[in-house]
Order: structure tokens, then C-alpha cells, then sequence
């Protein structure tokens, strides 16, 4: 009987366990990275607190291309100054910020809702998993970015790669173009000024300091 009592007493409290987990922003739910769209992104920053979006392209990017209004920019990359060559095509070779989780964490809470944005969802998939692994709870990677895939592109690896053969080869108009999904795309609000409340914080200090 004794025995029987705590085989009950451990059930109850797995299954109470479980079902914690299982809640809206248990941990369950809100230790996997949550892939969205660009749209999705928005309406969040619209209708749910603490919720915050962070633009992790270049600064050359951010300032060139144009940024999300209130996109607080944090670099994940910086371009560096070394050409080489990737696939098909030239390009200089980025390094990673060293200092992107530091100062990630001078500004945000470990529950806030992050919303991760890169051109593409390239670099964002990357920054959102070291936020995740840095116990970030809420990470929401925007997939379709700010200025979207290359033109066409498929999730199947397989029908990707079959149909950028042949939109190549018949030099269809757009082929390897973005601008056909992403943040702009979708006619949200951006722009090219910069201000300094968004702005990169270590930009902002006087040389030498």
C-alpha cells in the first residue's frame, strides 16, 4: 500500500509537471525558437508587451537598405575587408561581433520577446539560437527578413535547387533578386534615418572611450 502511495504521489507530480510545460510560455514552449513571418513579427509589436525587434545585419545594411522603425540594431556580423569567393559569386568575408550577447544583455530581460531580423532569416536562425543558448526565453526568428530570399527559393531542398536550375538557365527576370517576400515587401514601416535611441550602443561613444 505504501509503496503504491508513491508510485501515485510521483505520477501526480510528473503529470503536473508536464502540464506546466505545456502552458503558453512554459518552458516547453518558449525554450524553442519560433519561426514567423515578417507580418506576424509586426502585429506582436503591436498587441503583445515586452515585446522588442532586433535588427542583427551589418551597419552598413541598417544605414544603406534601410531598417524596420524601432528596430533596435545589434550587429551579429561585421563586414570584413578580405574578398573571397562563395558559390558562383564574390563577396567580402563577415566576422562575427564578439560583443553581440554582451550587449544584448545591458538592455534586455531573459523573458522579453525577441524578434530577430536579417536580411533573409539567414543570420537571424544564427543569432536567435546563441539568444536561446544564452537562456533568452521568448526567441521569435523573422524567416523571411527584411528584404527576403533570393528569387526563387523553395523550403525542399530538392525543388530549390531543380527550380533555380532552371529559372538560371531561361534567364527569367528576378532570378536571384530578393524584394519578393521580407519586411519591405510586405509594405511595413521603414526607414533610412537613424535614431540614435535604436542605434548600435557602442556607436554612439566617443572615440576613445
Amino acid at each position: 500500500m505504501k509503496k503504491k502511495n508513491i508510485f501515485l504521489f510521483v505520477v501526480f507530480f510528473a503529470a503536473a509537471g508536464l502540464f506546466v510545460l505545456l502552458l503558453p510560455g512554459g518552458a516547453a514552449y518558449s525554450q524553442e525558437i519560433q519561426k514567423i513571418m515578417s507580418i506576424q513579427a509586426y502585429d506582436m509589436m503591436n498587441t503583445v508587451p515586452n515585446t522588442f525587434l532586433i535588427d542583427v545585419r551589418t551597419r552598413a545594411e541598417y544605414q544603406y537598405v534601410g531598417h524596420p522603425a524601432n528596430a533596435y540594431h545589434f550587429p551579429y556580423m561585421n563586414t570584413g575587408d578580405k574578398l573571397v569567393k562563395n558559390g558562383e559569386r564574390y563577396e567580402y568575408k563577415p566576422t562575427k561581433n564578439k560583443a553581440f550577447l554582451v550587449e544584448i544583455n545591458k538592455i534586455f530581460k531573459k523573458t522579453d520577446n525577441l524578434l530577430i531580423l536579417s536580411r533573409d532569416g539567414v543570420t537571424s536562425a544564427l543569432a536567435a539560437k546563441d539568444l536561446l543558448n544564452a537562456g533568452y526565453k521568448n526567441v521569435y526568428d523573422i524567416k523571411d527578413g527584411f528584404e527576403g530570399p533570393e528569387f526563387p527559393t523553395y523550403d525542399d531542398e530538392d525543388q530549390n535547387k531543380f527550380y533555380r536550375q532552371l529559372a538560371k538557365r531561361n534567364k527569367i527576370e528576378g532570378y536571384q533578386q530578393r524584394r519578393h517576400s521580407g519586411w519591405q515587401w510586405w509594405g511595413l514601416p521603414w526607414t533610412y534615418e537613424i535614431d540614435p535611441k535604436y542605434a548600435y550602443s557602442p556607436d554612439l561613444k566617443p572615440p576613445g572611450k
